[in-house]
C-alpha cells in the first residue's frame, strides 16, 4: 500500500527540491563568474588538496566526489588540460591511476576558495539562525547516514571524508 505524502510532507519535499536545486545553481554561477571554473572542478581540487601528498587514486576520487568514473575522467581531463592536475600510473595496479594536484592547481584553488566560502555563507548560512544551522547539519547527517546504510561502503567513505562520522555499511 502506498504511503502518500500529506499536504505538509509534500510541501517539505517540494521546498527541499527547490532549495537544493537553486543552491547548486547559485553556487555554480558564483564559482564560474568568480573563478572561471565549475563548482564540480572546485570540489575535485578541494579533495586533492586535503589528501596526503595532494594525490588520490582516481577510484577514491570518484567515491569522494560521488562521481561516475566516466564523469570523473572527463572532469580530470579538463583539469589536466588547465595544468591543475596530473595523472600518474599506479605502481601496484596497472589499471589504476593517481590524480595529483599541481602547484598551479593549488594556487587556483586558493584563489577560488574565498568566492566559494562567501557564496556558501551568503546563500546557505547567513539566512539561518545559529540554531537552524545546527538543525540543518543534524538533518543532513541523518539523511546521509540513512542513505549510507542503503548504499554501502563507498558512500560511507565519502561522508566520512567530507567531515562527518559515517556509519558502518550495512551487511
Amino acid at each position: 500500500m502506498t504511503r502518500w505524502l500529506s499536504i505538509e510532507e509534500q510541501a517539505v519535499w517540494r521546498s527541499w527540491l527547490v532549495a537544493t536545486s537553486m543552491m547548486r545553481e547559485r553556487l555554480s554561477q558564483d564559482q564560474e563568474e568568480g573563478s572561471g571554473f565549475s563548482v564540480e572542478e572546485y570540489g575535485l581540487l578541494v579533495q586533492l588538496s586535503e589528501a596526503e601528498g595532494r594525490r588520490l587514486r582516481m577510484s577514491s576520487l570518484a567515491v569522494l566526489g560521488l562521481y561516475s568514473r566516466s564523469r570523473l575522467s572527463h572532469s580530470i581531463s579538463r583539469l589536466v588540460d588547465k595544468g591543475w592536475v596530473t595523472k600518474e600510473p599506479c605502481d601496484t595496479d596497472r589499471r589504476g591511476a593517481w590524480a595529483v594536484l599541481t602547484k598551479a592547481g593549488f594556487e587556483a584553488l586558493e584563489a577560488a576558495a574565498p568566492i566559494h566560502i562567501e557564496s556558501v555563507r551568503e546563500h546557505l548560512l547567513d539566512p539561518l539562525t545559529t540554531e537552524q544551522v545546527a538543525q540543518l547539519g543534524q538533518i543532513c547527517a541523518t539523511i546521509a547516514e540513512h542513505l549510507c546504510s542503503i548504499e554501502g561502503a563507498d558512500t560511507a567513505l565519502a561522508l566520512r571524508v567530507m567531515g562527518g562520522p559515517a556509519p558502518e555499511p550495512s551487511k
